[in-house]
């Protein structure tokens, strides 16, 4: 869909069966995609090896061809029915009043040109966590929408989500350390 090389990584735990993952690794061979098993979860950057190699030749291959999704031009709501259209597989979007009046405002401010993320479950392409594969046909709510200014996209908030707040520019983790006597300090 963007025109770019894909590598398929199964991030592998011991209660996968070998016929789960070899029925993932026969599907990917069929469609000529390259895939590896990755548990770098359990073996650190070991477990991951075969798969950096995978996606190194998939950035060498010279096969990109990147095309965004969406122009910067484009409305943000129509940016976030995109996404929702092609790759969620939904039939539209429902924007609550509230996301409306505040797109229409980040628009105003000079926000629309940014790019848009989507936070929903991470259970489904749907909003509805029960709802497996690739649903089609369905709407999805969008009950609000945050611009991160700083990190430059519009966020869209679907269906039930809940979301950690963003860091400041020096976030409190710097300022903590051991003194001399191996104490922690800076956490007040």
């Amino acid at each position: 869909l963007f025109g770019l090389p894909v590598v398929v990584a199964v991030n592998s735990f011991p209660s996968d069966t070998d016929a789960e993952i070899e029925l993932v690794e026969t599907l990917c061979s069929r469609e000529g995609v390259p895939v590896a098993r990755a548990d770098h979860w359990a073996r650190g950057g070991a477990g991951a090896v075969r798969l950096a190699e995978l996606v190194v030749e998939a950035a060498e291959s010279g096969t990109a061809n990147f095309s965004p999704l969406y122009g910067d031009d484009l409305p943000p709501a129509e940016k976030i029915e995109t996404v929702c259209k092609k790759i969620y597989g939904a039939a539209g979007i429902v924007l609550d009043k509230k996301a409306k009046s505040k797109l229409e405002l980040f628009e105003r401010l000079g926000f629309g040109h940014l790019p848009v993320c989507i936070a929903k479950t991470q259970y489904s392409f749907s909003t509805h966590p029960t709802l497996r594969g690739r649903p089609t046909g369905f709407e999805v709510p969008i009950r609000d929408v945050r611009v991160s200014a700083g990190a430059g996209f519009i966020v869209a908030l679907a269906g039930e989500i809940m979301t950690m707040p963003g860091l400041p520019k020096v976030p409190a983790a710097e300022r903590i350390d051991l003194d001399e006597h191996g104490r922690i300090v800076g956490l007040s």
